[in-house]
């Protein structure tokens, strides 16, 4: 039998989809394949933004046709979008045809669920207000070598105004770090070559034994063997000159930080309730850069949050401007049920807020041209990571997240690749292997 995943949203949802192909694989579904080849169609989604759900809603809907063709294709609903308050009667009333819906929390149970249905003509629904453990007892079919996730946390505690997360995550909960260690290491001896810890607050991490996560990140940096590692996400108020020490330690942790702003108005930072003010924030980039130079820096950031004026906004341009972003990943607000934000007055017109992103998307855009360019001249390593078929080239990012484009008479996948950049175009690099 076959199975078929779709996956929306972060890191977090792509390393659970590589879970749940390691639970279909275990219910005897053999390989992934198209979905009208499927046995099984999983939906891991996304609530973040409603373009995210708007998407999810629209792929479910298509395969009704489908599901009329076969009548034994399974199709399952699972991810932030089902933990909803609600979401889960309004999916099976909408479409259906869906035989499994899921939460967050009930990733685990999957093959139970399938395993019910087939004995069953109704759907089946499992949702719970919380995750029982952090150790979900699950063997990933690992998608993405030569890099690897690894969960040290799950949930959030922060509650920005804006945000869902917490609502369909839960609440903090943090791995032990030796169960972490242990699966850093067997990745470790199974060649994969860059590992990244993730977590929706990672500087929050704290396990029974009052393990913090520089202490953590320490520990799994002084493993063995030759391998890159990053993190994410940082939280600026939870910026700490230990990081920054552990981070300056080890040649093994990539020197680049994600680090999400939001937005420039101390005002707007206050009602999104990220507690920080744009001088903390900018002096920890001084800090950082004082302590690590050559460190660059990711972010993210929102325009057209409610009651956000003209002056306001051009605050959020001039932090980008002073902040000398690498990169950033930009969003027009997008109000989610149930979250503080969604109930305040003052919504921006969408004539407004369109205008605002482009923008702040042009600058953005610039300043990444800007850094881009002075690459040209250089040799630099990168981790190979695939093969571009369209481009007919190999691709790699180094330690800064930069991706690099090169041709190759031999596969380079999962080898550290020195190339000296010959052209720079937007965010990505092109050069010759030396």
């Amino acid at each position: 039998m076959n199975y078929h995943i779709v996956t929306y949203g972060c890191q977090m949802n792509l390393h659970e989809s590589e879970k749940i192909a390691g639970i279909l694989k275990e219910a005897g579904y053999t390989q992934p394949s198209s979905p009208e080849e499927a046995d099984i169609i999983v939906f891991n989604t996304c609530c973040i933004r409603e373009n995210a759900e708007n998407h999810a809603f629209g792929n479910i809907g298509a395969l009704k046709q489908l599901k009329r063709k076969k009548k034994d294709l399974i199709i399952a609903v699972g991810g932030c979008m089902v933990q909803e308050e609600g979401k889960a009667a309004f999916l099976k009333e909408k479409f259906p045809f869906i035989d499994i819906l899921f939460g967050t929390h009930n990733l685990p149970e999957l093959k139970s669920l399938i395993e019910k249905k087939r004995a069953q003509r109704k759907a089946v629904i499992s949702v719970t207000a919380e995750r029982a453990d952090t150790e979900d007892g699950v063997s990933p079919v690992r998608t993405s070598y030569p890099n690897a996730w690894v969960n040290i946390m799950y949930g959030c505690n922060n509650f920005c105004s804006y945000c869902i997360v917490p609502y369909v995550r839960g609440r903090e909960r943090s791995r032990a770090h030796g169960e972490i260690l242990r699966e850093v290491k067997g990745l470790i001896g199974e060649g994969y070559r860059e590992i990244t810890l993730l977590g929706q607050n990672v500087d929050s991490y704290r396990d029974g034994d009052g393990m913090t996560f520089p202490t953590l990140l320490d520990a799994v940096a002084s493993l063995g063997g030759d391998f890159r590692l990053r993190f994410m996400t940082s939280h600026p108020k939870d910026f700490s000159e230990e990081l920054v020490a552990v981070m300056k330690k080890h040649k093994k942790i990539c020197k680049q930080l994600h680090l999400p702003v939001q937005a420039g108005s101390n005002r707007i930072l206050k009602l999104m309730n990220r507690r920080y003010t744009r001088e903390k924030y900018l002096g920890e980039l001084a800090y950082l850069r004082q302590e690590i130079p050559d460190c660059e820096v990711t972010t993210d950031l929102i325009v057209a949050f409610p009651t956000e004026t003209e002056e306001e906004f051009r605050e959020t341009l001039s932090l980008v401007e002073e902040a000398d972003f690498s990169s950033a990943f930009t969003f027009i607000y997008s109000p989610r049920t149930g979250t503080k934000a969604a109930a305040m007055e003052g919504r921006i017109c969408e004539e407004t807020a369109k205008d605002r992103i482009t923008r702040l998307v042009e600058l953005v855009n610039r300043k990444t041209r800007e850094k881009s360019a002075k690459y040209v001249g250089k040799t630099i390593e990168i981790l190979c990571e695939g093969f571009d078929e369209k481009k007919k080239l190999y691709l790699g990012r180094d330690e800064y997240g930069r991706m690099g484009y090169f041709r190759s008479n031999r596969n380079r996948v999962g080898d550290f690749v020195m190339l000296k950049i010959t052209e720079a175009n937007g965010i990505s690099l092109f050069g010759e292997e030396v």
